[in-house]
């Protein structure tokens, strides 16, 4: 039975490691997530469809991220959740169609809904 006593030392220290802490999202992370994945699509849809009218998407999520204050996990998750937006639609679009533009549209309302929900319901 010599061979317990390794196990037992070996589950102790193992104990005995310090776990990093993990942080808990905020309630908003999951809107956060999407607010950012319709703000990448819109980088990529703005320069097709409305080039001149629009603000610099990437730079309204760079705001975002600053003013969040986020850890580097949910900063990267939120970053993730930006490229993915842009991917989806550079996947299907070269140039603006009426689908495109209709996306566009879609997504701005859809931005605008998140952005109020998140900031009516969590803001201080």
């Amino acid at each position: 039975m010599r061979p317990a006593r390794p196990i037992r030392a070996l589950l102790v220290c193992l104990l005995l490691v310090p776990v990093p802490a993990l942080a808990v999202d905020p309630p908003y992370q999951g809107e956060m997530e999407r607010l950012a994945e319709i703000l990448g699509s819109l980088y990529f849809l703005a320069p097709l469809c409305r080039p001149s009218s629009e603000p610099d998407w990437r730079q309204q999520m760079a705001d975002l991220i600053e003013l969040d204050q986020p850890d580097d996990d949910r900063r990267q998750r939120l970053a993730g959740a930006f490229n993915a937006g842009y991917g989806a639609y550079a996947r299907l679009y070269r140039a603006c169609t009426v689908s495109a533009d209709e996306a566009m549209t879609r997504l701005l309302l859809e931005a605008e809904k998140t952005a109020r929900d998140i900031h009516s319901r969590f803001a201080e």
